[in-house]
Parts: C-alpha cells; sequence; structure tokens
C-alpha cells in the first residue's frame, strides 16, 4: 500500500524584515477596503458604467482563480487519479496554495461588488437562476472552496492529534477536542477520493465559465480574443498554468525558508508543462486560423501588440525553455520559464478582461487607480504572510530534499 508523503512544519524563523513590509503592504489594503466600504466603489476605483469590472475582477478573481485551481487541480490529478504518486509532496504546497487562494478571491470579490451585503443571494434556492453563467461560477467557488477547507481538515488533525494543549479554563477540552480531531482524520480517509473527484469536476467548470461571462458582449470585444471557444481556452489556459503553477510555488518556498529545492520531482514535471502548454497555444492558433482572426495580428493596433506579447512571452519563449534540459535541470532557469507561464496567463485575464474589452459609448479608457493597485498589491502580500504563517503551524512541507538525479529523472522518461 502507498504510503502517503511525510511533512512537517518548517523550522524557520518567522518575523523578519520581508514579513513586517508583507504586513504594512496588507494593512494599506484593509484601509482601502474600509474607505470602500464607507464611500463606495467611485471612491477608490476608476470604474464606471462603461466599465464595471477592472483589475480587481482581472487579476483578484480571474487571474487568481485560473492560479489557484489550476495548480491544485494538477497536482492532485496526477498524483490521486494517474498514481504517480513521486509527486505527492508538492500536493500539499498546491492545497495551500489554492485554499488561501480561493479565500482571497472571495475577500476580493466582496470588495468589487457594488452590493456586496446580497452575496448571500445565490445561496437561496429560491433566487436560483440556471441561465447566468455567473450564477454557476459563484456557486461553484463556493462549494469549491467549502471542498478545499475540507481536504485541508486531514492536515489540520496530522498536526494537533495528541497536541492539544489548550490553557487555563479551556483545558478541559484538551480530551474532546482531541477525540473529535481523530474522529475526523478516520472517517475523512475512507471518503477523502470523493472530495478529490469533485474538486477536480468544479474546477474544470468555473474555470470554463469565467470564459462564458464574455460571450455575452461580442460586439464589446476585440476579434483577436473574442471566440465562441472562450471557455475552451479558459479552461486549457488553466490546466496549461496548473504545472509550471506548483513548480513556481515549490521553488519559491524553497528559496524564502532556505531549503534545497526538490529538483528530483521539479525536472520531470517540467517535461508535463511542454505538453499542456503546446496543447493550449495550439488550439490559440488554430482558433484564430478558423475564425479568420489573424488578420488582426499585424495591423499595428495596440491590441495587436498586447496579443503577440501574451502569445511569444507567456507561450512560445517559455516553451521553447523547457524543451531545453539545462533550463529543467537548473532552478533559476526553471523558475525564470514558469514564472513566464504564469504570468503569461495573468497577461491573458488582463488581455481578455480589460484589452480586448471596448464598450462602443465608453467617454474614456479604464486605467486602474491607486486605490486598485494598491488593493491587488496588498491582497497578495497578505496572501504570501497567510502562506508563510501556515507552512511554519502546519506539516505542509516535506522534512528533507532527495538529492537530485539527473540519471535516475531521466529514467523516469
Amino acid at each position: 500500500m502507498h504510503e502517503p508523503a511525510r511533512a512537517e512544519p518548517a523550522r524557520k524563523e518567522f518575523w523578519t524584515p520581508g514579513v513586517y513590509a508583507l504586513i504594512v503592504l496588507a494593512g494599506i489594503a484593509v484601509v482601502i477596503a474600509i474607505y470602500r466600504f464607507v464611500y463606495g466603489l467611485s471612491a477608490v476605483t476608476n470604474l464606471d458604467q462603461e466599465y464595471p469590472w477592472g483589475i480587481w475582477i482581472a487579476l483578484d478573481v480571474a487571474t487568481g482563480v485560473a492560479l489557484a485551481a489550476g495548480g491544485f487541480t494538477t497536482a492532485a490529478a496526477l498524483t490521486h487519479i494517474f498514481h504517480r504518486h513521486r509527486y505527492e509532496v508538492l500536493v500539499r504546497p498546491a492545497l495551500l496554495t489554492a485554499m488561501l487562494g480561493y479565500t482571497f478571491v472571495a475577500l476580493g470579490l466582496t470588495v468589487d461588488l457594488g452590493r456586496y451585503y446580497n452575496m448571500w443571494h445565490p445561496l437561496m434556492p429560491s433566487m436560483w437562476q440556471g441561465n447566468s453563467v455567473l450564477f454557476e461560477v459563484g456557486m461553484c467557488v463556493v462549494i469549491y472552496l467549502n471542498v478545499l477547507y475540507i481536504e485541508f481538515l486531514p492536515i489540520v488533525c496530522e498536526r494537533f492529534i495528541g497536541a492539544v494543549h489548550l490553557p487555563g479554563l479551556l483545558a478541559r477540552f484538551n480530551q474532546p477536542v482531541d477525540s473529535l480531531l481523530r474522529f475526523l482524520d478516520r472517517t475523512l480517509s475512507r471518503v477523502m477520493f470523493l472530495f478529490i473527484i469533485a474538486g477536480v469536476v468544479l474546477s474544470c467548470m468555473h474555470q470554463s465559465s469565467l470564459g462564458g461571462l464574455l460571450l455575452i458582449a461580442p460586439y464589446k470585444m476585440h476579434p483577436l480574443w473574442y471566440t465562441p471557444i472562450l471557455p475552451f481556452l479558459f479552461l486549457l489556459s488553466a490546466i496549461a498554468v496548473g504545472f509550471p503553477m506548483v513548480i513556481f510555488e515549490s521553488l519559491l518556498a524553497s528559496k524564502s525558508f532556505g531549503r534545497k529545492p526538490e529538483m528530483h520531482v521539479l525536472t520531470p514535471l517540467a517535461r508535463l508543462v511542454t505538453l499542456t502548454l503546446g496543447i493550449y497555444m495550439i488550439a490559440k492558433i488554430a482558433d484564430l486560423l478558423i475564425r479568420d482572426a489573424y488578420v488582426y495580428l499585424f495591423d499595428g493596433s495596440f491590441e495587436s501588440w498586447m496579443f503577440l506579447a501574451e502569445m511569444f512571452f507567456g507561450g512560445f519563449l517559455p516553451m521553447g525553455m523547457l524543451l531545453s534540459d539545462k533550463v529543467r535541470f537548473s532552478p533559476n532557469l526553471l523558475l525564470a520559464s514558469t514564472t513566464l507561464v504564469v504570468l503569461g496567463v495573468a497577461f491573458n485575464r488582463i488581455n481578455v478582461f480589460l484589452v480586448a474589452y471596448q464598450p462602443p459609448y465608453a467617454q474614456k479608457a479604464y486605467f486602474p487607480s491607486l486605490g486598485e493597485i494598491f488593493f491587488t498589491v496588498g491582497m497578495i502580500a497578505a496572501l504570501m504572510l497567510v502562506y508563510r504563517a501556515a507552512v511554519t503551524i502546519f506539516p505542509i512541507l516535506p522534512p528533507g530534499h532527495k538529492p537530485s538525479s539527473r540519471v535516475l529523472i531521466k529514467q523516469e522518461g
């Protein structure tokens, strides 16, 4: 029987100058959010009737969902569905990233919604609208977020079973809490496969539906991005960024915590990136050819340059880099190539939601305000801060690193 990969809390000093900087940035985001709730969206954003969404949707929601779910879904599918258990050391960090990513997506969406106090409406069956793509996105995100928390529960149980030491008057609850943790651990171990399957399915559903949101605006979008298969392209891009996001997160965590990179699993995983990214790029090119939209590629417009930059820096360049053994075996070059893929998907979401979207009667072009920019930066800082705290408390990262072996990796292929 396969034994799960061992993990332990990271042994690293938490309070560093970088942590203090993250706290300051996160604090600025909190102040902006409070100001927005008191004085409204117009007080801190450049959104209006022509541009109802900005970078809070393009980056905080659309990009955040792709990066958060893509990494964990592909890692979970690779280990639990395709039984490639050597990659299991990457699943817990990917799960934590997905759980935090979706939590912060929900928080960011709350700040972005004009009538945020009505967020509970989709949870009421009497208010369901089955013809709404946005309703499907909202319900999938709510359910998927709960699935992620349930999948994280065994890690909480592993950390605190036999180690519940409540202080003072709360000490009387030590035994009941420990018994509850043991019960949850036993129960979830029997049914966890159901939540893994549900997570993969739900992720695929709302990844594609995010692209479906824009199908109702064919005359407001540039032909380079508007296509009937936009939901399919959103799904493919989320799959394409899955493995790069796992590698990106693992290498950054290694640098941050002074650990040796897990190249014995990252290098063979990088080979799969060329497959998923290649399928996505082929689909994009085929779509342009079939729709005859390629005629807009070299017309010299701002949109054409943005599309070419997205394709080159987010697709062709990292693809060429990852085809090289030198890149796949080098932590720094591998980080650079996967960073390009991650930024490429973010670039795509910005292009689709902001660059391609042009209302015919807009009085002025949209550009994010300082409030929007600082809030987004603060949300990213807060996510990084909570991630660092989580890996120092819970067993997320593996305790040690196997030596990187070029021979073993070649045999894997």
